[in-house]
Formats: C-alpha cells, sequence, structure tokens
C-alpha cells in the first residue's frame, strides 16, 4: 500500500477481507478480546459488546456498524495500534508510521478512552489490589481487572474526560508515576482541539468555536458538521376510512414540526393520510434515500391514532412502532449507521379516557398489560423514541390548537436549541411542561416518555436568525 488513506485494492472482494480478519483473530486471545472490547465502548452498542467472546464478535459488529469497511479498514488498524498489536497491522497493509501519521484525521477511539487503555495496562497487580482496597465500599463484590475498575468508575460518573480529579486523587495515593499518563492525555486533547480550529477563521467565527469548545467540554457530542443536516419525515394521517374518528387540530402539529425541523436546517418532507400500503411504500424508499450519507441526522414524526407499541395507518391497520423503527438500523440503513435516530410519536399507547371538546384523545382501546417501551426500538446504538404518553395512557390533542405533546415539544426546541441544550435535556422539560398542563376540568393529565439508546449528546447546531414562525 503506497499509502495508509488507499484502500486494501479493488482485487480484494468480501470474502478476501474476512480472511484477512480471521487470520488477524487467530492472533488475539482472551486478554486482547477484553482490550478491543473495551476500546470500542463509544463507537457501538455496549450491549451488544458483551456479547462478544471473541475478535470475530467485534468484528463483525464494526463491519455491522458500517466502521469497518473493506476499501477503509482504518479504525482496525487503530485498534491494533493502541493494544500494541504492532506486527498484525501488515495483514491490512499499513505500517506503524502510516497509523500514526493518520490518527490525528482519522481517530475513531476518543482519547479519553485511549487515556484509560493506557492506565489500565500500567495498573500492575499490587497497584490493581490498593484500588480496590480503598474503594471497597463502591465496589462490587466481585473480582476486577484494571479495565472493569475504570469501567465501573466511569459508570458511576466518578470520571469523565473533562473532570478527573477523582481518578489523579485515587493515583496520587496509589502510584503517583500513572499521573504522567493522564498529563499526556490532557496535553493531546489540547492539541486535537487547536488543529480542529486551524485555517477556520474565514468560515466559522470565534463565537461558534467558543460554543463547539464549550460543548465539547460537557462530553461527547454527535457529529454534527457533514453537508447537511438531514431529512425529516412527517406522517400526519388526520382523515380515516374505517372506524376511526378524524383527528381535528393534527394540522397545526404537522405545521408546526415542519417549521421548526426546517429552521433547525433539516428536508422535511410531510405525508398526509397514508395507508399501510403506502407507508411500507414509504419506509421502503425512505431507508434507500441516498441523502443519508451526508447527513448528520435522521428525524420520523408519526402523527395518528394508536395502542401500545403500534399505530394506525389511514386506512385502520395496526402497524407496530418497532416495525417502523426497524427499517433504519446500521444494517437496513447504513448511511445512519452511528448517526443519530429520532422518532416523535403522536399517539395514545394504550387506555381510553373520556374527555369534553375541545380536547380530544388519540386512544383506540386500552391495553390490559403494556409491555415495556424499550421493546420498540432496536437493541443497538443511536436511536431515540420519544412518545407522546406513557404506556397504557391516553395523549390529547385540543382540536384547534394541536397536541400537547407535538407543541410543546416544538416551543422547548425553539427555545433550548440556541441555549445549546441536548435533546435530552430538551425532552425533559417538554415532560415537565406536559404533565403540568390540564384540561378545564383539571382530571385530565398527560406524561411523555422517551426510550432511547444515543451513546453521545445530541446537540442542534444553532440556526442563523430567530425563527419566523
Amino acid at each position: 500500500m503506497a499509502s495508509g488513506d488507499q484502500s486494501l485494492g479493488s482485487s480484494a472482494d468480501e470474502e478476501n477481507f474476512r480472511r484477512i480478519l480471521f487470520r488477524i483473530d487467530l492472533h488475539l486471545g482472551g486478554q486482547e478480546v477484553e482490550s478491543l472490547k473495551f476500546l470500542c465502548l463509544d463507537l457501538v452498542s455496549k450491549k451488544k459488546l458483551e456479547k462478544c467472546s471473541s475478535a470475530l464478535d467485534i468484528f463483525e459488529l464494526l463491519l455491522t456498524y458500517k466502521l469497518l469497511q473493506e476499501e477503509d479498514p482504518f479504525v482496525l488498524a487503530e485498534l491494533l495500534y493502541v493494544t500494541k498489536q504492532i506486527r498484525l497491522l501488515q495483514h491490512l497493509r499499513y505500517t506503524k508510521e502510516e497509523v500514526e501519521r493518520l490518527l490525528p484525521k482519522r481517530r475513531k477511539v476518543p482519547l479519553f478512552r485511549k487515556m484509560l487503555y493506557e492506565l489500565a495496562e500500567a495498573i500492575d497487580t499490587d497497584t490493581l489490589k490498593s484500588m480496590t482496597f480503598l474503594l471497597r465500599d463502591s465496589m462490587p463484590r466481585t473480582e476486577m481487572n484494571s479495565l472493569h475498575l475504570l469501567e465501573h468508575l466511569e459508570k458511576r460518573h466518578d470520571i469523565h474526560e473533562d473532570n478527573l480529579t477523582y481518578l489523579e486523587d485515587l493515583c496520587k495515593k496509589v502510584s503517583p508515576s500513572l499521573i504522567r499518563i493522564i498529563e499526556k492525555y490532557k496535553n493531546e486533547k489540547d492539541k486535537e482541539t487547536e488543529s480542529l480550529h486551524e485555517g477556520e477563521k474565514e468560515l466559522v467565527s470565534q463565537s461558534d468555536i467558543k460554543r463547539f469548545i464549550g460543548a465539547l467540554q460537557e462530553g461527547n457530542v454527535y457529529r454534527m458538521d457533514r453537508k447537511h443536516r438531514g431529512r425529516c419525515i412527517i406522517v400526519n394521517n388526520e382523515i380515516f376510512t374505517t372506524y376511526l374518528s378524524d383527528r381535528r387540530g393534527t394540522q397545526r402539529d404537522a405545521e408546526y414540526l415542519k417549521h421548526v425541523f426546517q429552521w433547525l436546517g433539516f428536508k422535511v418532507h410531510r405525508c398526509d393520510n397514508k395507508t399501510k400500503e403506502d407507508l411500507e411504500a414509504l419506509l421502503q424508499e425512505e431507508k434507500h434515500h441516498p441523502d443519508h450519507d451526508d447527513g448528520d441526522c435522521f428525524v420520523f414524526c408519526v402523527l395518528t391514532h394508536g395502542i401500545f407499541g403500534a399505530v394506525y395507518s389511514s386506512d385502520g391497520v395496526l402497524i407496530p412502532i418497532r416495525e417502523i423503527v426497524s427499517h433504519f438500523t446500521a444494517q437496513q440503513c447504513p448511511g445512519l449507521a452511528g448517526k443519530p435516530k429520532l422518532f416523535f410519536i403522536q399517539a395514545c399507547q394504550g387506555k381510553e379516557i373520556q374527555s369534553s371538546v375541545p380536547i380530544e384523545e388519540d386512544a383506540v382501546n386500552p391495553e390490559r398489560v403494556p409491555p415495556s417501551l424499550q421493546d420498540s426500538i432496536p437493541v443497538e446504538a443511536d436511536f431515540l423514541l420519544g412518545l407522546a404518553t406513557v404506556p397504557g395512557y391516553a395523549s390529547l390533542r385540543h382540536v384547534e390548537n394541536g397536541s400537547w405533546y407535538i407543541q410543546s415539544l416544538c416551543n422547548h426546541l425553539k427555545a433550548l436549541v440556541p441555549r445549546h441544550e441536548d435533546i435530552l435535556s430538551i425532552l425533559t422539560a417538554v415532560n415537565h411542561d406536559v404533565s403540568r398542563q390540564a384540561d378545564k376540568s383539571g382530571r385530565m393529565r398527560q406524561m411523555p416518555q422517551p426510550a432511547f439508546t444515543l451513546r453521545k449528546r445530541l446537540v442542534f447546531p444553532v440556526p442563523q436568525g430567530e425563527p419566523s414562525f
């Protein structure tokens, strides 16, 4: 290979590439597998990583997420480099020097994760015993290696990429020499942050840079700097051809969603009164849409009647929410792999309630034993499902002003995106707002509920200019 930016070669088909991965796997034992799993914690679903028992399992997961590809195997080269498996780089036609040259611009493993791994490698048996002794009261009663220890501290939020005080204090007490690894990380991070902004003075204002750095300081954030923000689909069912009542007021919701997501930079496509056949065709078309490759994010909104875990098409057919969402997994829609996918559902999730005009419900039939909401989203990373109400209850819609949930969602996006709030913080504010609303009698209330497998903070860039709607 002349350059690390080149592919393995056009003559190497997928079968040959898998043979290469198989040969690499032969050299990796249990300890190396644990190291790879730890380094991939920020890249793929943790639940799926936990099920990996071999390097081949991890490679398959990286292939599924399109992080590892025949034409671009750099992520594996990076993992082998970090774990000091330098001799295995030759299988990917990389050299140590090429990886080092490309890392600043092509790094996938966060510097923080790399630092924790290096720290774990430097913690010997006696140091680990001392650390577990000092932390005994907060540690699980199971045998731990150094990787498990650091992962546990991370879960407890004792350590964070921008808050290393706890870790530094622990290292100073037990093995002060470990501090040099933390200092090295701080220096590398400062250099990387500076390099991000080299040559951008003409393109990005200083205030934008400060906001960007501020977001980084609060944790990992999803990338929002591709060619376009992404696509937003709005399925708005108002008129039904069956026994289901028409949904007066939903036009207000659909228009508000359209304006807000256009303001946020999305290409919005609105669809009214979709039958089951129409919706299936839409999903097939959308999951293959070429714009996903260059987009940051994807949003899919459904405004209709529903019961728990399912929504109604305009011809009265129940469609499971999971069926809708499953079209956009990494396997089904590679263009969205590793990118946040947001689904907002304005529909009842079960229990029908009686209410007086001008309030109507989007419920149809009650659900006696609602299953887990998490069952409606795939067991993989980067999904968010926002439901108008908790399982078993109705969501409320004003026949003129629209639904409580969608109106509140749009209001809070308008108000909080300019404050650089992430999507989960915004949805928390929506929950608080909707839970305080009530009909004129004061008897009917509503509580939205999100479910998510997001790996990072999702912060929409602040649009230029004030919203004009």
